[in-house]
């Protein structure tokens, strides 16, 4: 028996040979043929092409973008509308937001804020009024109130109001002026 033939005849009990001797040549393992499916191919390429079509039109709703008209500086209730006052700014728009589109803005330089406009914001059309704020028979008074005489609860533009006049703190109450009812005028703010 020649050499190459005892290394291979020896195995050991768990049927690994021994260190330092060759085995014979060993047999790759049996690969079953893959079938393919012509179904699952087919729902890969839809797939792939369903994806791709989201990601243009997704590609396409962020490149349309609109030019809207935007505050740049405070503007109080009834104050009329400068071309200072407004700027544009080109955005992605929703449909169900309503802004003034930059080519109108010169429609709306010279209108009446119908509500306080703040920086930063978009100008919806109904902000802004053509009608003067003061109706016939108004007048339009600013009052100085001191933070104490301010109304808890937050004034909103039209809303009805009274003025109560009374005395200045400090001011001596005559028998006239303590008798008489406070004087009360009816407004709006």
């Amino acid at each position: 028996m020649s050499k190459a033939q005892e290394r291979v005849g020896t195995v050991s009990s768990n049927g690994v040979p021994p260190q330092g001797q060759v085995a014979g040549p060993v047999a790759p393992p049996r690969v079953s043929a893959r079938r393919r499916r012509p179904g699952v191919i087919a729902l890969s390429l839809a797939l792939i092409a369903a994806g791709g079509a989201g990601v243009a039109v997704l590609l396409l709703q962020v490149g349309n973008r609109t030019e809207v008209v935007t505050v740049v500086r405070d503007v109080q209730v009834g104050q009329v509308v400068t071309e200072g006052d407004l700027g544009k700014a080109s955005i992605a728009l929703d449909p169900s937001v309503k802004a003034v589109r930059g080519s109108d803005l010169d429609s709306v330089v010279g209108k009446r804020a119908a509500a306080e406009l703040k920086p930063g914001s978009l100008l919806a059309p109904s902000q802004v009024t053509k009608d003067s704020l003061v109706k016939a028979g108004e007048q339009l008074v600013p009052i100085g109130l001191k933070p104490e005489q301010v109304p808890a609860t937050a004034l909103v533009p039209g809303q009805k109001v009274q003025l109560v006049h009374v005395p200045a703190q400090g001011e001596a109450e005559t028998d006239k002026t303590s008798a008489a009812a406070p004087e009360i005028i009816d407004g709006r703010s």
